[in-house]
Order: structure tokens, then C-alpha cells, then sequence
């Protein structure tokens, strides 16, 4: 796996900081919560997407899309958070509930899942790949 700088390190904590903080202070329904988590899943998904794999194991680069839909994921839960806010879709009351509030939780609870797992994997087969050279 390519290896990030310092400051792309930096910028993948912090993104992960801010994504942790907005979605906690969605709870208590302040105002800047949704942004706090845009911010962080912006910072946070466009370092992740920097860090290639460039070796040939298939299991590893199944992992690696299996990260980006969780990166993917993080981005619409922003979104569901902005939508959750207030009806910006105009949609009726019923239709609304349905379809749109909090939902995020759903998106960002998957994404969070997917994200362990191919952290986890991504370890142990980096690791596995090490001991054969």
C-alpha cells in the first residue's frame, strides 16, 4: 500500500476527528454538525482514495473496493445529514420520514462496518504478503 506523507496523514486525522465530532453533535441537533461531518468525510475519503494498492493480490485489491464503497458511503450519509436538516427535496410530510430522516445513520453505520472489516483484513493480508518475501 502507498504510504501517505505528513501532511496527507495529517489531513486523514483530522478528517476522521471532524467526522466523529459532527456526527456526535448530530445528536444534540447543532446546526453545524452537517458540515463538521462533510468536512471530515471529505478530508477523510479523498486521503483514504490516495492510498493505492499497486501489487497483484486479488484478495487486497477486492478489499480496496470494498473501502471505496465505504468512502462512497460516508459522502451520501454527509448528504443525508445536510437533507436531514430541513425537507430541501420539498417532499411531502409522509415521504420525508420515509425516505429521507435520519437515514444517515443507516449509511454512516454500514460505511463505519465496512470500513473495520477491510481495515482489519487489509492488515492481516499485508502482513501475510510480507512473510512470503
Amino acid at each position: 500500500m502507498k504510504q501517505l506523507n505528513n501532511w496527507q496523514n495529517a489531513i486523514f486525522l483530522t478528517g476522521a476527528i471532524l467526522m466523529v465530532a459532527g456526527a456526535g453533535t448530530s445528536l444534540l441537533n447543532w446546526a453545524a454538525a452537517p458540515y463538521l461531518f462533510a468536512l471530515g468525510a471529505l478530508g477523510f475519503t479523498s486521503m483514504q482514495m490516495l492510498q493505492r494498492y499497486e501489487g497483484s493480490n486479488f484478495v487486497i485489491r477486492r478489499l480496496r473496493r470494498i473501502m471505496l464503497l465505504s468512502d462512497i458511503l460516508f459522502l451520501v450519509s454527509a448528504l443525508l445529514m445536510f437533507a436531514n436538516q430541513a425537507n430541501v427535496f420539498h417532499l411531502d410530510h409522509i415521504t420525508y420520514l420515509q425516505y429521507i430522516y435520519n437515514k444517515w445513520v443507516v449509511t454512516l453505520l454500514i460505511a463505519a462496518i465496512l470500513q473495520l472489516y477491510t481495515t482489519h483484513r487489509i492488515g492481516q493480508e499485508l502482513g501475510q504478503e510480507a512473510k512470503k518475501l
